[in-house]
């Protein structure tokens, strides 16, 4: 069985790089994949899932098994999936990559997940205040832990994309890249996953924390809510300001 996703105006790449990021994250041991069987310019075929409910096992599982898939690690923060050069997606509109090393993980979120959201919130006629003074913090290295290496993640990972099946967590519609393992935890928390609590633990207990990673939840949750900003606008513009305030 399987599942066509087809788009006859996708934008150039658009599913090439869900597909190498599909790819990419299909690491032993670590979460399960939607497989990609084949891909053109207008369409991806994957392997087809059934849905089923979400239990306790699951979650603990999930949450052991995503650990792994970030260990498996990254060239530097920004990389694009391996096979794919250029930039990706996220959701409909472009998720910029890095081409070459960049210094910090606060530097690369500062510049590549923040900055390009806010320029496109502002051609729309929204002007949000208050992160520019993140970003500096970010580009200063506030937030950076030396002992950071750049982890393989998912990058779009809300409920959305977490597919409860027979057997077990599947996921599909990645924005893959290196990133902070803390981003894929906050994109969950952000719209809200079943057993989440069992996830967490689960994922603490393969791959330790570091310490106050709760409280940095928000501001890896800033860059998705950037992305909904330009995508939506309304409430969420009210809502990315509120948070960038914590900051």
């Amino acid at each position: 069985m399987t599942f066509v996703k087809s788009r006859l105006d996708a934008p150039a790449g658009f599913f090439e790089v869900e597909a190498a990021g599909l790819r990419w994250l299909a690491v032993p041991g670590g979460v399960p994949v939607a497989e990609p069987l084949d891909v053109s310019p207008t369409q991806l075929t994957t392997t087809r899932l059934d849905n089923a409910p979400p239990t306790g096992s699951d979650a603990e599982d999930f949450g052991r098994r995503l650990a792994v898939t970030h260990d498996a690690g990254a060239r530097h923060f920004g990389a694009p999936p391996d096979g794919w050069r250029g930039d990706g997606y996220i959701g409909t509109i472009p998720l910029p990559h890095a081409s070459e090393p960049i210094t910090s993980w606060g530097e690369f979120y500062a510049n590549l997940r923040l900055r390009p959201y806010l320029r496109a919130a502002r051609d729309e006629g929204i002007y949000l205040d208050g992160f520019e003074r993140v970003c500096t913090r970010l580009e200063a290295g506030v937030y950076d832990d030396p002992a950071d290496e750049p982890s393989r993640i998912h990058g779009d990972l809300w409920s959305g994309n977490v597919l409860w099946t027979p057997d077990g967590v599947h996921l599909i519609d990645p924005a893959a890249h290196g990133g902070h393992r803390e981003t894929d935890l906050a994109m969950l928390a952000l719209f809200g996953l079943p057993r989440l609590d069992r996830v967490l633990r689960a994922y603490d207990e393969t791959h330790p924390l570091a310490d106050g990673w709760q409280d940095r939840i928000g501001l890896h949750q800033l860059h998705p809510l950037l992305v909904h900003v330009v995508l939506f606008g309304g409430g969420y513009v009210a809502q990315a300001r509120e948070l960038a305030r914590r900051y």
